[in-house]
C-alpha cells in the first residue's frame, strides 16, 4: 500500500475523505460515515470549523463541563473546563464548593509582560554595535509606530527594547530582547510584527553605519517569566475537618510533606504538575487559549532553579494552613477563537467577560483547585477510589452496555473494588 498522495491541499473535503477511506480502511463506508457524523448539521457552522486549520475532515469533540461554586476574590464564578479525561470537573468542583466554605479563592496578577526577540550574528568590535544600539534605539520604537498605535490606545506597547551579547551561548550571538504589554490580547500576532520590523531597522542601521550583522530570525517567546500569576487558599488548620479528615493537625503535616516531596522529586513533581495542569489546560482550552504555549511556559518556569520542582507550596504558619502556586500565564481575551468561535465566545460569557488578567486569575485557581483535590485524596483514602468510580463509566460505554447492565454493574461494585479487568468479567459473566 502506498499511502502518499501529490497535491492533497488541493483536494476537495470530498475528495480528502475519499482518498483516506480507501487508503486506510478494509470498510471505507464505515470510516466515511464515521467521519460525516462528527460533522455540524448547521453548514455555516462547520464551514467556520474548516477554515480554523488546513485538511480539515471533520471535528474531534472533547467534553465541555463547567464546576461551580469558586468563590475568587470574593465573587462567585462558574468554571467551564474542556477536558475528555474523568475526575477533573468533579474534582474541581469539589474543592471549590471545599474551600467556599473557608474563604475561597485569593488569586493576584504579579506581572504581565510578555517577550519576543530578533536573534541574529554580528562579527566585529562589540562595543561599536553597543554604542550604535544605543544611538538608533529610538528609532525601533518611532519605525513601529504604526503596528503600536492601536495597541498604546489601549494601554498596551512595548515597554523595553535591550542588545544582549549572547556570545558565551553560541559563537557571534546577539539579540534584540524586547518587552511588550498586550492587554486583554495574547499579542502574539503584534508581537511577531514588531519583531519583524525590529530586524528590518537593525539590518538597515547597522549597513549604514558600516557594520554587518546576520538576522537568524525574529520570533516571539513563550517563555513569560514575568507573566505571573498567584493563587492562594488558608485557613485555620482546625477548619480542615470534614469527612476524611478526622484528624486536621495530622492531615495538614501530611499534605505540607506531600507537596515538599514534589518539591525536591522531579519524578514526583512531574505528575504533581501534571494535575495542576489538568486545571489549567481545561480552562485554556475552554476560553480559546493556547494551551500548548501555556504548557511549555509552565513547565519552563518550573525548572527555573536548576532542577524541576512543584508548582505549588504549601506551609503552616502560627496556626494557619496555606498553600498557593504562582505560574506564567499568557493569555487573551480578544482576538483569535475568542471572537470566532461560537462555544469559545459561550465560555467567556460564562466567566462573565473577564479580562485577560482576570483569566489567568481564574485558570490559576483551577489549577490549585485541582492539584488541592489530587492531594487530598492522595494523603487521605488514596487517588484511585475516586478515579475508578469515574472510569467505571468509560468502561460500560466501552461495551456498549444496556439499560438494565448498567444498573445491575454500578449496583455490584458500590461494594466492589473497581479495576478494567474486574468490570470486564463481571459484564462478561453478565452476559453468558
Amino acid at each position: 500500500m502506498n499511502n502518499a498522495v501529490a497535491g492533497f491541499s488541493k483536494l476537495s473535503k470530498k475528495e480528502k475523505i475519499n482518498w483516506i477511506a480507501k487508503e486506510f480502511f478494509s470498510n471505507p463506508k464505515e470510516a466515511q460515515n464515521i467521519i460525516r457524523n462528527y460533522w455540524n448539521s448547521d453548514e455555516k457552522l462547520q464551514q467556520l470549523h474548516d477554515e480554523f486549520i488546513e485538511n480539515t475532515i471533520t471535528n474531534l469533540y472533547i467534553p465541555l463541563g463547567v464546576a461551580p461554586n469558586f468563590l475568587i476574590n470574593g465573587k462567585y464564578k462558574t468554571i467551564p473546563m474542556a477536558i475528555e479525561e474523568s475526575s477533573v470537573v468533579a474534582a474541581a468542583s469539589k474543592s471549590a464548593k471545599y474551600w467556599a466554605t473557608r474563604g475561597g479563592f485569593k488569586a493576584t496578577v504579579i506581572d504581565t509582560e510578555k517577550i519576543g526577540q530578533v536573534h541574529f550574528t554580528f562579527i566585529g568590535d562589540a562595543q561599536k554595535l553597543d554604542d550604535l544600539f544605543n544611538q538608533i534605539k529610538p528609532k525601533f520604537f518611532s519605525d513601529t509606530q504604526s503596528i503600536t498605535k492601536n495597541m498604546q490606545q489601549r494601554g498596551g506597547g512595548i515597554l523595553d527594547i535591550q542588545l544582549k551579547d549572547k556570545r558565551n551561548l553560541l559563537e557571534n550571538y546577539f539579540q534584540l530582547h524586547a518587552t511588550f504589554e498586550t492587554k486583554d490580547s495574547m499579542g502574539a500576532n503584534f508581537i511577531n510584527s514588531c519583531l519583524e520590523q525590529f530586524a528590518t531597522t537593525l539590518k538597515e542601521e547597522t549597513q549604514n553605519a558600516g557594520l554587518e550583522v546576520q538576522v537568524i530570525m525574529s520570533i516571539l517567546s513563550n517563555y513569560v517569566p514575568n507573566c505571573i500569576v498567584r493563587a492562594e487558599v488558608s485557613c485555620p488548620v482546625e477548619d480542615l475537618t470534614e469527612k476524611h479528615i478526622s484528624n486536621p493537625r495530622d492531615f495538614a503535616e501530611r499534605f505540607v510533606q506531600a507537596v515538599q516531596i514534589a518539591e525536591a522529586e522531579p519524578f514526583r513533581a512531574v505528575t504533581h504538575n501534571k494535575g495542576i495542569m489538568n486545571g489549567v489546560d481545561a480552562v485554556v482550552l475552554a476560553t480559546g487559549n493556547d494551551f500548548r504555549a501555556v504548557e511549555a511556559a509552565v513547565h519552563a518556569y518550573a525548572s527555573k532553579n536548576g532542577q524541576y520542582s512543584s508548582l505549588s507550596h504549601a506551609k503552616i504558619e502560627n496556626g494557619i494552613f496555606t498553600f498557593w502556586l504562582e505560574i506564567p500565564l499568557a493569555l487573551g481575551t480578544v482576538g483569535g477563537l475568542t471572537s470566532l468561535h461560537p462555544l469559545v465566545k459561550l465560555c467567556l460569557e460564562i466567566l462573565q467577560k473577564p479580562s485577560s488578567k482576570e483569566l489567568m486569575e481564574i485558570v490559576a485557581v483551577a489549577g490549585l483547585a485541582q492539584n488541592f483535590a489530587a492531594l487530598r485524596s492522595l494523603t487521605t483514602t488514596g487517588i484511585q477510589e475516586g478515579h475508578m468510580k469515574m472510569h467505571l463509566n468509560n468502561i460500560i460505554n466501552q461495551f456498549e452496555a444496556t439499560e438494565e447492565e448498567r444498573h445491575l454493574i454500578k449496583a455490584h461494585f458500590k461494594k466492589t473494588a473497581i479495576s478494567h479487568s474486574a468490570v470486564v468479567e463481571f459484564i462478561e459473566n453478565l452476559r453468558k
